[in-house]
């Protein structure tokens, strides 16, 4: 009997987790309760919240949870396959529809909306990855893709495979974009240069290189266009062009 009762608390649990949801969305939820309402959908008839509260210890936040690996969500005790299914697959789901609701818009009016979806999907990698926006001559968004990914430190950049990948696309320009790992956003010399040696090979294929943005996190990032990076940038390219 004393079963039964803590069962029915469970589920009227849930289901005020729902209503809380349907009624006012997700910005009343805390972190905590997010990664507890995604493990119901793996565990209908088990109490998740101290799972929940473990999850968010080891990896931090909610981000962090969500960029785990399956295997690393599976070490929590009661996460199992199923849990770290819908976890995964819920971001996945995330990062796409962030991806898709760029293509077609123009970058010019929606360049936070880029800022939001790439901090979203490089934030809290444990390794580089190296990123490029594809836009055609009136500045719409083709495609964003990930193009390569590297070690805790540094990510290896193939300018052929970028620039192939442009010309197949018919890029007119594009953004670059980076995490550091480590959280900070300050460019090294490495990425400067990288960046220069980029922005002269595009100007070779008439391609306009419009910004590098690096991230650190969610709502930390650094562009190199407004710091005023990118037009040095571009200055050095052009006389390098014209000799």
């Amino acid at each position: 009997m004393p079963r039964a009762k803590k069962s029915v608390s469970r589920e009227g649990h849930r289901q005020r987790l729902r209503d809380k949801f349907l009624a006012h969305g997700l910005s009343v939820f805390t972190d905590e309760e997010v990664i507890e309402l995604l493990l119901t959908m793996g565990t209908p008839r088990q109490d998740c919240k101290d799972r929940a509260r473990a999850a968010m210890k080891r990896f931090g936040s909610l981000a962090g949870v969500l960029e785990a690996e399956a295997g690393q969500l599976q070490e929590i005790e009661g996460i199992g396959p199923k849990n770290a299914f819908a976890i995964k697959f819920i971001h996945q789901v995330a990062r796409r529809f962030l991806s898709s609701r760029l293509k077609g818009r123009s970058y010019l009016h929606s360049a936070q909306d880029v800022v939001d979806h790439l901090c979203y999907s490089l934030s809290f990698k444990d390794r580089e990855v190296f990123s490029a926006l594809f836009l055609d001559a009136s500045n719409g968004i083709i495609a964003t893709e990930e193009l390569f990914e590297g070690s805790v430190s540094t990510a290896t950049v193939y300018p052929d495979q970028l620039f192939k990948r442009a010309l197949n696309l018919g890029a007119a320009s594009l953004i670059l974009a980076h995490n550091h790992p480590s959280g900070s956003t300050r460019p090294s010399g490495q990425d400067i240069a990288l960046t220069r040696r980029l922005c002269l090979a595009a100007m070779l294929l008439d391609i306009r290189l419009v910004d590098h943005i690096i991230i650190g996190g969610p709502g930390n990032w650094f562009s190199f266009q407004q710091e005023g990076l990118m037009d040095e940038i571009r200055s050095w390219a052009e006389k390098r062009v014209l000799k």
